[in-house]
């Protein structure tokens, strides 16, 4: 009988601590940060790239080496191609005053290959992979020639 006293008191305290909660969206995000509260830390945009970009770009260059041969491999496709395309949403706040339109298209562009990427790794198909690949690093590639003067273009 104390079993199931002590058992229900823990189940009343765990619905009133739920019930207590703070309620969120149905997305699962705290929807009390501003949507437009967007602040880059970093302020250059050659370190932004090179600490958000260039790791996962790096992996991935390994990654797309050769067809993985198994589920960790793909794994990674998945992990860095997300990353990647997922990151090109924060270039649309930083985009420039001059050229701004092209910076966007650019971004844009970048995180649809990336998502292609990301879509060939979960359906592990090595040959879409490796297209969407080459298609996200020209992308990437077309904003280095117009915005870094040739600079930084990505091999696969």
């Amino acid at each position: 009988m104390l079993r199931f006293v002590c058992a229900f008191a823990l189940t009343l305290a765990a619905m009133a601590l739920f019930s207590a909660a703070p309620e969120s969206s149905a997305a699962g995000y705290n929807s009390s940060v501003p949507e437009n509260d967007v602040e880059p830390v970093e302020q250059s945009m050659h370190e932004f790239m090179e600490y958000v970009f260039q790791p996962a770009y790096l992996r991935l260059k390994q990654s797309m080496a050769a067809a993985p041969a198994d589920n960790k491999g793909w794994k990674a496709i998945k992990a860095d191609s997300l990353t990647l395309a997922e990151s090109c949403n924060l270039l649309f706040s930083r985009a420039p005053e001059e050229g701004r339109a092209d910076w966007n298209a650019h971004a844009k562009a970048s995180r649809e290959k990336g998502a292609a990427l990301y879509a060939a790794g979960v359906k592990k198909d090595f040959a879409a992979a490796g297209t969407a690949w080459k298609a996200m690093l020209e992308s990437c590639n077309t904003c280095h020639r117009q915005f870094e003067n040739g600079k930084h273009i990505l091999q696969p």
